[in-house]
Formats: structure tokens, C-alpha cells, sequence
């Protein structure tokens, strides 16, 4: 793959991981100044916070191979292998949060009753697939 590939994948990885992290971050913070101390309300802010710290780390590990795959940057004659640890960190990163994600949705009925907590676990599930199967490349020969 070429540098300005890796550097045009970096740069929306971090668009998107940083809005994740934002939503993730505003989920914490609602649940820190809550009420509530239950099992599933400490869940949710376990969740919440992984799914948190995971997409900021995927920010700045993308944000390191967007500064080094840029033309005209502070390397010179760049090869993959001068980003590879950012790379495996932030992709690493960016899957942890996409799981976390997922649990928080699979969760969150759970805090209302059975019928919406069946409801958010089949929701989530069902979004984790279709994340996994976009992500998976399929080639129909």
C-alpha cells in the first residue's frame, strides 16, 4: 500500500474515532454524575470508558501515521515499517472500541427492563456483525 493511502485512511480513522470517543466521553460523563450505583450502571461506565480510551488512543496512533505520510513531513524517504507500532496500537485500539461500543448498546436496555435489555443485546449484536462483515473483505469469485 502506498503512503498517501495510509495517510488518507489515518486521517479518516481519526475523524471517526474521534467522534466515537466523543460520544463515548459524554456516556461517561453522564454516568459518573448519575445516581445511580447498580451492577449494570457500573458496567455501563466500565464499558464507556474502554470504548473511550480505545478510540483516543486510535486518534493520536492515526494522527502519528497521518504527520509521518505526509508529503513533505518531518521524515524523510519513509517506508511502512517507520509507522508499523502506531499502526498495530491504533488499529488494535480502534477494534477494543468498536467492541466496547457494541457492549455499551447491547447493555444499555438492560437499566430499563428485560423486554428493552433483550431488545438493546439483539441491536447490538446485530450492529457488530454488520460492522464486522463491512470491515471483512469478501471477494464473490
Amino acid at each position: 500500500m502506498t503512503l498517501e493511502y495510509w495517510n488518507s485512511l489515518a486521517n479518516q480513522l481519526i475523524l471517526i474515532s474521534a467522534l466515537l470517543s466523543g460520544f463515548s466521553i459524554a456516556i461517561v460523563a453522564n454516568l459518573i454524575v448519575s445516581d445511580k450505583s447498580d451492577k449494570i450502571s457500573n458496567r455501563l461506565l466500565r464499558t464507556a470508558t474502554v470504548s473511550a480510551a480505545c478510540f483516543l488512543v486510535s486518534v493520536f496512533a492515526m494522527t502519528k501515521i497521518s504527520m509521518i505520510t505526509t508529503p513533505g513531513g518531518y521524515l524523510k524517504n519513509v517506508t511502512s515499517g517507520d509507522f508499523l507500532l502506531p499502526r498495530i496500537i491504533g488499529m488494535i485500539c480502534f477494534m477494543l472500541g468498536l467492541f466496547a461500543l457494541t457492549t455499551l448498546i447491547s447493555l444499555s436496555g438492560w437499566t430499563k427492563s428485560r423486554k428493552a435489555g433483550i431488545f438493546s443485546t439483539v441491536i447490538g449484536v446485530i450492529t457488530l456483525l454488520l460492522i464486522l462483515i463491512t470491515l471483512t473483505d469478501f471477494h464473490a469469485s
